[in-house]
This record gives C-alpha cells, sequence and structure tokens, in this order.
C-alpha cells in the first residue's frame, strides 16, 4: 500500500476513534495535512476534534496530549493488523447480580407435571401442536419412534416453508441419523429424558458442524463454522433430533434476512417479527417441538409475541453462547421458544450448564417444581405498562385475561411502579460492543453486500461512542440495576406485558411488530 494511503488510513483511523467517522471534519482535516505535507496530527487539529466531541481543553492541555494522540495513530494501525477469533470475548464479565443478591445453590429434584395418559392418535399430525410432555410419552411409552415423529415434522417443515419462509437449511439427514439412534437407544433401555427423539430448530447465528450458519445476511452466505456450539452439543447429549437452522434477520436484527421475510403463522401477509424469526414461526406453525432463539433486546420476546409461542429469555450468564455469534457481549441471551412454559423448562433445564467456554455461565441448580403452591408467591404486575394509553385494545384485553387468570388461580397481585431510570442513555452499549464485534467487517468494507445496508451504517456510528462514555454508561447501567432490585425486592415474581408495541401492531422504530419490523439480537 502506497505511504500517502497508509498514512490516511491511520489519520482517519485516530479520527473514528474519537468519534469522527460520520462527519466531513477527518476528510477535511486530512485535505489540509496534505496542503501542508505533514504527517502529524497538529494542535489546530486537535482542537478541532476535541470540538467536536464535545470536549475543551485549554491551549496547555492540548500541547501536553498531542504527543500520545499520533503515538495512537501508530497503535491503532498496529491493532487493525490483528486477527480477532469472532468466539473472543474481552476478559470483562458483566454480572446481572447486584450486591447483596443470595443464590439458591441447593440443587433439588426437578418436579414436572403429571403426564396424561394420552393415546397415539389417528393421524400422526394431530399431535403436531401437541407440547413436549405429550410427545415424550408418547416416545417414552414406544407408542410413535423418533424416525415417525421426525419425519412428520420434516414433511411440516418442507410444506410449509414456502409460504413461511422459516428455513435456511434443512438438516433432513442428520436428523433421521439422531432419531433413528433415539430409537435405538429407547428399545435398549437408555432414556435420556423428556427431549429424547423430540424435533427442534435452530436459529442461524449458532453454529452447527458441517452446516452452513449464515447470520441471516448475504455478506456471510455459505460461511460454515467449524464449530458446535454449546446450545447444540448439550440439547445432542439430551437426545433432541435437530431438524433446520431456522431463519434469523441480518445479522440477528428483524424478520428480514437474505431470502427474504419470515411471516407470522396466524396471519402470513404480516412478519413474524426477530430475530429469531424462524425459531418463532415454525414452531408456531407444528413444524418443531421448540426452537433456540437469542436476544439482545427483545429478539425472543417480540416474535414470541406476535407468532403466539411461549418464550424464555433467560437471566444473563445461564446459558452459554459459545458458537453464537456475538452482537453484544453484556446482553447477548440464548434461550427457547416453545409451546408452554413446561416445555421452556425443559429445553432450559438442559441448556443451562456452564462449559468452561463462555465465563460468564454461572454453576447453578434449576429447580422447577410444578406443583408449587403459586398462592403462597408474592406476585407484583406493573401497573402503568397494562394501562398504557397508545396500547391496542386488543392487545390490553389480552393482557387483562392474564391477569384474571392469575387471580383465579388465587394469586394476589400487588400493583407496583417503577422509578424513573435513565434507560435511555444505555443504548450506547450496544452499538459500541456490535462495533466492536463487526469491526473488521465493517474495516474490510464487507458490509457492501448487507441486504440492510443501514446495518452497516449503524456499526459505523459506534465509533462516535468514546471509551470513557462506554464505561459510564455502564456504570449508569449499574445503577438502573440496583434501582430496579430493590423496587421488586419484595417480590417473588412480578408480572408485566410485552409492552413495547404501539396501535396497529407495528413495533416502534427498531423494534418487535408486524410487518417485517423486529428487534435486535
Amino acid at each position: 500500500m502506497p505511504h500517502h494511503d497508509q498514512s490516511r488510513r491511520q489519520f482517519i483511523g485516530y479520527f473514528s476513534s474519537i468519534g469522527l467517522s460520520s462527519t466531513l471534519l477527518p476528510g477535511v482535516l486530512w485535505s489540509q495535512v496534505q496542503e501542508q505535507q505533514a504527517t502529524k496530527v497538529t494542535p489546530e487539529m486537535l482542537k478541532h476534534a476535541l470540538a467536536v466531541a464535545g470536549l475543551e481543553f485549554s491551549d496547555e492541555q492540548r500541547d501536553a496530549i498531542l504527543n500520545g494522540v499520533n503515538q495512537n495513530l501508530t497503535r491503532y494501525a498496529e491493532l487493525r493488523q490483528i486477527h480477532i477469533d469472532p468466539n473472543l470475548a474481552p476478559p470483562l464479565y458483566y454480572s446481572p447480580l447486584v450486591p447483596g443478591t443470595r443464590l439458591d445453590r441447593t440443587p433439588r429434584p426437578f418436579r414436572a407435571g403429571a403426564p396424561r395418559a394420552l393415546r397415539r392418535p389417528g393421524h400422526l399430525e394431530d399431535t403436531a401442536f401437541w407440547p413436549i410432555a405429550d410427545l415424550a410419552h408418547l416416545i417414552k411409552s414406544r407408542q410413535v419412534t423418533s424416525v415417525e415423529l421426525t419425519r412428520m415434522c420434516l414433511d411440516r417443515l418442507h410444506r410449509y416453508n414456502p409460504l413461511l419462509n422459516f428455513v435456511v437449511t434443512f438438516t433432513d439427514d442428520l436428523a433421521l441419523q439422531q432419531a433413528q439412534q433415539a430409537d435405538r437407544e429407547i428399545a435398549s433401555g437408555k432414556y435420556r429424558g423428556p427431549l429424547h427423539g423430540i424435533p427442534w430448530g435452530c436459529k442461524d447465528i449458532i453454529a452447527v458442524p458441517g452446516y452452513p450458519t449464515q447470520w441471516g445476511s448475504g455478506a456471510y452466505k455459505g460461511q460454515v463454522i467449524d464449530t458446535e456450539a454449546t446450545v447444540v452439543r448439550l440439547l445432542r447429549d439430551a437426545g433432541a433430533v435437530l431438524l433446520a437452522k431456522l431463519t434469523t434477520g441480518e445479522l440477528a436484527a428483524g424478520d428480514q434476512w437474505f431470502g427474504g421475510r419470515t411471516n407470522n403463522p396466524w396471519d402470513p401477509k404480516d412478519g413474524s417479527s426477530g430475530s429469531s424469526a424462524g425459531p418463532a414461526s415454525a414452531t408456531a406453525a407444528g413444524c418443531v417441538a421448540f426452537g433456540i432463539g437469542t436476544e439482545t433486546s427483545g429478539s425472543i420476546l417480540s416474535p414470541s409475541t406476535i407468532c403466539g409461542v411461549t418464550g424464555l429469555r433467560p437471566t444473563f450468564g445461564r446459558v452459554s453462547r459459545y458458537g453464537a455469534m456475538t452482537l453484544s457481549w453484556t446482553q447477548d441471551r440464548i434461550g427457547p421458544l416453545c409451546r408452554t412454559a413446561e416445555d421452556c423448562a425443559f429445553v432450559f433445564r438442559a441448556i443451562a450448564k456452564p462449559d468452561e467456554q463462555d465465563l460468564s455461565v454461572l454453576d447453578l441448580p434449576f429447580n422447577y417444581d410444578a406443583d408449587l403452591d403459586i398462592r403462597k408467591l408474592r406476585v407484583g404486575y406493573l401497573a402503568p405498562a397494562f394501562a398504557e394509553p397508545n396500547r391496542q385494545e386488543d392487545w390490553k384485553k389480552n393482557d387483562q385475561q392474564a391477569l384474571d387468570t392469575l387471580k383465579a388461580l388465587g394469586v394476589k397481585l400487588e400493583p407496583f411502579e417503577l422509578p424513573k431510570l435513565p434507560t435511555s442513555v444505555t443504548g450506547g452499549i450496544l452499538g459500541a460492543e456490535s462495533g466492536a464485534s463487526f469491526d473488521e467487517f465493517i474495516r474490510t468494507g464487507r458490509d457492501k453486500d448487507l441486504t440492510n445496508k443501514g446495518r452497516g451504517n449503524g456499526m459505523r456510528t459506534s465509533r462516535l461512542v468514546p471509551a470513557i462514555e462506554y464505561l459510564q454508561t455502564q456504570r449508569v447501567r449499574a445503577m438502573i440495576m440496583r434501582q430496579f432490585a430493590e423496587t421488586v425486592s419484595r417480590f417473588d415474581v412480578y408480572v408485566a406485558p410485552y409492552i413495547n408495541m404501539r396501535a396497529g401492531g407495528a413495533g416502534r422504530a427498531g423494534e418487535g411488530g408486524r410487518g417485517g419490523k423486529g428487534r435486535r439480537g
């Protein structure tokens, strides 16, 4: 590369690092540097840069830091020559725990609800919408083989995919191999548990060896990651049968991917929301018993709400993210999308285990008890959210029915409100972390192949987040966590609707909703 181009890259790189990559200033100053035949930042350039960054230093202070600023140019250039493995997280680990939190580390028996004494229906496809517990009963009692159930679900996936567009890659051969193995094991008396022989689908930002993991983006079309994600391995260990890589919105945002839009089974004219679009749509359509999705900011909750399934967004640090695309090291989570809450419990039990890869994961028991007397629980409900004036009436009616059902079960509900929290300022965390995760992708110009060109520009914008502001935002996040924890400390459980919907069902900008909108992550 000519010296001129290299020096220019260093120069622009510096101004990107202090938040000027989206302005005309770096280019103008570079022209001035060339006119002056200079190769370093001058005091005048530094003064303008600080002004655009909203900072004001004295002449003496600017002179004192000028040498360090120029030294940084060389460091940045050296740093950007280092290829960083996408699976490598920074050695700074976020914890969702606040001071004083006491964790129950005592393992107790997993108590599922009593199984129903069901018989195999005349038409196996009548089981397409059955919960995991019922399907597991048929398989364990050997009324149905895993191969039969797998073939039925594969047939539905192939049949409805042209309408709903929820599959990126079918894994038929792998599925039948796993189903045959499950049947052999069960016949020999080796029953692994309620997921043994159960068909499932995986969001396509999660790596499966031998199959493409394309992150919903044409820029990564054909990408094969030779890694088995921890969640895939744990479900394989539980005997589950993988049918397909299911769609994700491009780079884990929305329901639009390089193959089009994933649709809502209830009304295919509408999008499924996202970004766990395929897992939500395929589960709702009775094509898989459950899906595995991811969430950074609504990507399990939103499509679950839109498609009418039960999604579990686990607490950060409960499920390993090893082998999944990173959007935010401190916010990404992996969780199930199922038909029922107990289905989520079955899946969560299998995947909530440390793996020595994702060091944020805690080794904690999951003590599920379907026989727990919920009347003894202290339950709060977020009253203002249920009364949100702009919420669509049929949504509000559904929310009220949920509260009425809890009351009918004997639950005493106590209203509460959240204090005014400065949550809006924390948005920069996702921008900074996703920008770092995709830094090489952006710097090498690969974002030109994105379907949504705005994603690349958004990641460039992350250059406008100074390091100090990022850390200060994380500290504000800690303040919010403490205030929130104090507010809900008197409850065992609190109830709130998914409120990021406006009238008409469409999500606010960047949020979950119909018509192709969707949350990130």
